[in-house]
């Protein structure tokens, strides 16, 4: 009985031949085809904002502006603060791509001294993006006399 491999034959080694190289063909097709896609792309117009000095107990608050510079739209699927001093809201809808969106941001400003927060914002364009606050909280002037009392003798 004769030995049926397609290695045998130089029919069967054509066929190996063309069908591996077809599969890398198509492979490379496959990733080109993947990295034209249409991806979005996040720019902020900063993301540090310093607060100065804000009086103890008043609450602040900043905006960050940011535009998708990509070419499909942009969602932001969490922006979470790394603390409950700090509370932001943001842009829900998909932003088209050259749109802007918004992060507001506010901080209770309640314990007194210097604060720097941080807020994460992911989205769909990538790597997790850090949104800073930072400032110094100052003790709120304490009510009364200035004069001291005079007592007598």
């Amino acid at each position: 009985m004769k030995n049926r491999t397609p290695f045998g034959n130089p029919f069967g080694i054509f066929l190996v031949v063309l069908f591996a190289l077809g599969g890398t063909v198509m492979a490379q097709k496959t990733a080109s085809v993947a990295s034209v896609a249409p991806v979005p792309q996040i720019k902020f117009e900063k993301t540090t904002h310093d607060f100065g000095s804000i009086p103890q107990g008043t609450p602040v608050t900043t905006t960050f502006t940011f535009k998708n510079t990509g070419k499909a739209p942009l969602v932001l699927s969490n922006v979470q603060a790394s603390c409950g001093c700090t509370t932001p809201s943001y842009t829900k809808e998909p932003i088209a791509p050259g749109k802007t969106g918004t992060i507001t941001a506010t901080y209770n400003a309640a314990s007194v001294g210097q604060f720097n927060k941080n807020i994460a914002v992911n989205s769909n364009a990538g790597e997790p993006i850090t949104l800073s606050l930072q400032g110094t909280v100052v003790a709120k002037e304490q009510g009364g006399s200035t004069n001291p009392t005079i007592q007598p003798k």
